[in-house]
C-alpha cells in the first residue's frame, strides 16, 4: 500500500483541555485552500485529522478524543469535535458549534453558530443546523432540511426534504417532518406523528400518536 504523504505537522504550541494536551497544527504542503506554512487549529493526535483529502481544522477549532475529521470536511471558528464524533465528506462545522458523543456530520451538511449535535445524531445531505439548536439521541436531519433557533430534535425523530424546525419547537419519539413542512413557536411533534407537504404547526400545538398533518393545513393549538 502506498504511504500517504503527511500534509501537516505539530507546532510547539499546546493547549490543555481537561486532561488532554492539544497541539496547534501547521500545513507542510499545499492542498485545497490551505497553503504550506498556514497555521491551523488544535488536535490531540494525528488520528483526529486525516492526511488525505482537503480536510482541515482552522482558527481556534478543536478536535480531540477519538473524534475524526476526514475527506474534505472543515472545522473552523471555535468549533469543537470530540469524543467519538466524525465529520467527513464536504461537511462544515464552524463558529461555536459542538459535535460529540457518536454524532456524524457528512455530505455537504453544515452545523454552525452554537448548535450542539450529539448522542448518535446524524446530519447529512445539505442539511443545516444552527442557532442554539440541539439534535441528539439518534435523530436524523438530512436532504435540504433545517433546524435552527432554539429547536430540539431527538428520540429517533427524522427531519428531511425541505422541512424546517425552528423557534422553540421540539420533535421526538420517532416523529417525522418532511416535504416543505414547518414546525415552529412552542409546537411539539412526537410519538410517531408526521407532518408533510406544506403543513405547518406553530404556537403551542401538540401533535402526537400516529397523527398525520399534511396538505396546506396550519395548526396553532
Amino acid at each position: 500500500m502506498e504511504k500517504v504523504a503527511k500534509k501537516y505537522e505539530f507546532t510547539d504550541e499546546t493547549l490543555i483541555v481537561g486532561d488532554r494536551t492539544l497541539h496547534r497544527i501547521r500545513a507542510i504542503m499545499d492542498f485545497g485552500n490551505v497553503k504550506v506554512g498556514k497555521l491551523g487549529g488544535w488536535i490531540e493526535k494525528e488520528s483526529n485529522l486525516s492526511h488525505e483529502g482537503n480536510c482541515w481544522v482552522y482558527d481556534e477549532a478543536r478536535v480531540y478524543g477519538n473524534a475524526k475529521v476526514y475527506g474534505n470536511a472543515k472545522v473552523d471558528g471555535r468549533a469543537k469535535v470530540y469524543d467519538n464524533a466524525q465529520v467527513y465528506g464536504r461537511a462544515k462545522v464552524r463558529d461555536s458549534a459542538e459535535v460529540f458523543d457518536f454524532a456524524r456530520i457528512y455530505d455537504r451538511a453544515e452545523v454552525y453558530e452554537r448548535a450542539r449535535i450529539y448522542d448518535y445524531a446524524e446530519i447529512y445531505g445539505e442539511a443545516l443546523v444552527y442557532g442554539d439548536a440541539k439534535v441528539f439521541s439518534h435523530a436524523n436531519i438530512h436532504d435540504n432540511a433545517a433546524v435552527f433557533d432554539d429547536a430540539e430534535v431527538h428520540g429517533c425523530a427524522n427531519v428531511y426534504g425541505h422541512a424546517w424546525v425552528y423557534g422553540f419547537a421540539k420533535m421526538r419519539g420517532f416523529s417525522r417532518a418532511y416535504d416543505y413542512a414547518e414546525i415552529c413557536g412552542n409546537a411539539t411533534l412526537y410519538n410517531f406523528a408526521r407532518i408533510y407537504e406544506s403543513a405547518k404547526i406553530y404556537g403551542d400545538a401538540v401533535i402526537n400518536g400516529y397523527t398525520e398533518i399534511f396538505g396546506n393545513k396550519s395548526i396553532s393549538q
